[in-house]
């Protein structure tokens, strides 16, 4: 049994100075590649007595160099909050994760300085997996020959892994699984992820309007730029009761009653009343049924999630729990 994930924010690490076997990546999701990836990490980590360690970086690198071009539009969604993140990474018998702040002195660091400081001196790195067609440093100027190099230099091994493919042929990657929620398309999220997919977040307290319309919500913050696309899903509540919870969920920004924009998820238990205020959920979605719409006024939009209810009861006789 390996200790609990530990989580760093700077490198080198305050309490340690245990060797590792590292891969690097933004492990958005941790889908059925990246777990194929974690997997020969901890192997290794376990033959060899290393620490299991993943870097990863904050914000995704892609999305710091759009804001710093103006471009916001290239920012990519997100599958996973950290939360989600680490809470995925933790399970798969790995020890340390890396939350590398990528910024401009990350940007301009030198390729050689990105080995010596954060692999060599940061983690006493002996063994290290990467895409083959890793590149990193100022530039990308750093590339899987010079780690190679590096290593018979520092005394670490590289390891490279070629894209991992699922049962038909196809890629494995974040950006399908982005394609695949950003079209309500839950089946083949689900096949790329290896599970439903799932948001989780502490319950908040909302405007309340669900409840004079008869349809209470647990109200949850997602990631600003959440990949699965605004509508409204059939879900299943975990981390309330001590049994899951079947409900209806809309993912959105409320355009019928609100106008301030912010993205949120609001859960309809079905049948049930819980004071939920301040626990941590997990909302695993099931069915996606419709776009998020806005309503000419309030008994049209009661109408529709009366429909919603009743689909998401009919969803729930069928498949059972």
């Amino acid at each position: 049994m390996k200790p609990a994930l530990k989580i760093y924010r700077t490198l080198p690490r305050h309490d340690s100075d245990s060797p590792s076997a590292v891969t690097i990546g933004n492990f958005d999701g941790v889908h059925r590649g990246h777990q194929a990836i974690l997997a020969r990490v901890s192997q290794i980590a376990d033959e060899r007595r290393l620490a299991s360690t993943v870097m990863t970086f904050q914000p995704h690198p892609r999305a710091y160099f759009a804001m710093r071009g103006q471009r916001p539009e290239l920012i990519p969604t997100q599958i996973s909050s950290l939360r989600d993140k680490a809470w995925a990474i933790s399970r798969l018998n790995i020890e340390q994760l890396i939350l590398e702040r990528f910024n401009q002195s990350l940007s301009d660091m030198s390729a050689q300085d990105f080995i010596k400081t954060l692999l060599v001196q940061g983690l006493n790195t002996r063994w290290l997996l990467v895409g083959e067609d890793f590149r990193f440093g100022h530039k990308r100027s750093g590339d899987v020959d010079l780690l190679r190099q590096s290593g018979r230099q520092y005394g670490f091994e590289v390891e490279t892994i070629t894209d991992v493919l699922d049962e038909h042929g196809y890629r494995i990657s974040s950006s399908e699984v982005r394609t695949a929620l950003a079209v309500g398309n839950l089946d083949r999220a689900e096949h790329l992820l290896g599970h439903t997919y799932r948001v989780s977040g502490h319950i908040i307290h909302g405007q309340k309007l669900g409840r004079t319309l008869g349809y209470p919500t647990l109200n949850i913050r997602v990631p600003q730029l959440c990949a699965a696309r605004s509508g409204v899903y059939i879900v299943r509540a975990h981390g309330i009761n001590e049994q899951p919870i079947n409900g209806v969920a809309s993912l959105g920004v409320r355009p019928t009653v609100s106008d301030h924009g912010r993205i949120l998820l609001e859960v309809h238990l079905l049948d049930c009343h819980v004071d939920a205020y301040g626990k941590l959920a997990r909302i695993e979605f099931l069915e996606y049924l419709r776009d998020e719409e806005k309503f000419p006024d309030l008994p049209t939009m009661i109408s529709a999630i009366d429909k919603d209810a009743q689909n998401a009861r009919e969803y729930f006789a069928l498949h059972g729990l």
